[in-house]
């Protein structure tokens, strides 16, 4: 019986210490992704941070009350919309890109209002009922997006619509072009639930764009005809709070960005 006893406690003993370096490791691991955030990027391969995390240095607003608009809170860009204000409340990189991959990260605070989101198809087409008007689908929404080069047409979409964040929304609708049309219409919705928080992965080279959002290939090679040859990023004030009628619009921009990183090709 003694000698089972000993068996026992020797196993029980193995089996701590292996618990204890599971945790440790695990610890190491942790520890080491968080403080290789930046290493992720390194300058030496021409990666350059856009957001110090800190403050907007290095960005700019068009109008001055965009700046109760904009602010950095717990290390991210936030977003709150609740002043009504006429002009352009985007907020803008002073840096200006020609050609570039850009990632950062994104995430919808929480939906708010009611917005009548139309059903977009594969093609980037809309459902339409027998009359011939869009099938939509009243529901709780927010919206903001990414202008590329500075260009509210070239912009990425970030959104509650079931076609997914990623798409060009000024080249979609509207488009005669089949291909344009397919190109910029995501191939697949790979967004994170609303709180969750969403990275975006973008190349840019000439008029042609690739997006990845959370590892996903949403678009591959669109082309955006006519883009400008270079242009800021600029991150977007879609809708917000209208004070007179105390309510928020469907679209409204509750969002928030962090780890934004530019390489130049």
């Amino acid at each position: 019986m003694k000698h089972i006893s000993h068996q026992s406690k020797s196993r029980s003993i193995i089996l701590n210490r292996a618990l204890l370096c599971i945790a440790s490791l695990s610890l190491i691991l942790i520890l080491g992704c968080t403080s290789s955030d930046n290493e992720a990027f390194p300058e030496s391969e021409g990666w350059v941070s856009l957001f110090n995390g800190k403050d907007l240095t290095g960005w700019g607003f068009k109008i001055e009350g965009a700046k109760e608009i904009w602010s950095v809170k717990d290390g991210v860009i936030d977003c709150e919309p609740i002043l009504k204000m006429e002009g352009d409340k985007n907020i803008w990189s002073s840096k200006e890109l020609k050609d570039f991959t850009l990632h950062a990260e994104w995430r919808l605070k929480r939906t708010e209002g009611i917005y009548n989101t139309p059903t977009v198809l594969p093609d980037g087409s809309y459902l339409l009922d027998s009359d011939g008007e869009k099938v939509t689908t009243p529901s709780p929404g927010a919206d903001s997006g990414i202008y590329l080069r500075g260009s509210s047409k070239a912009q990425l979409n970030i959104w509650t619509w079931p076609i997914g964040s990623g798409e060009v929304y000024g080249y979609r609708n509207n488009q005669k072009d089949p291909l344009i049309r397919a190109g910029v219409t995501p191939k697949v919705n790979a967004d994170n639930p609303v709180g969750e928080w969403n990275t975006f992965h973008v190349t840019l080279k000439g008029d042609r764009l690739t997006v990845d959002l959370n590892g996903k290939r949403v678009l591959d090679n669109a082309q955006l005809p006519g883009i400008p040859e270079s242009g800021p990023i600029v991150l977007q004030h879609h809708g917000g709070y209208d004070s007179v009628k105390q309510e928020w619009n469907g679209a409204s921009s509750l969002v928030q960005f962090r780890n934004i990183h530019i390489k130049e090709l």
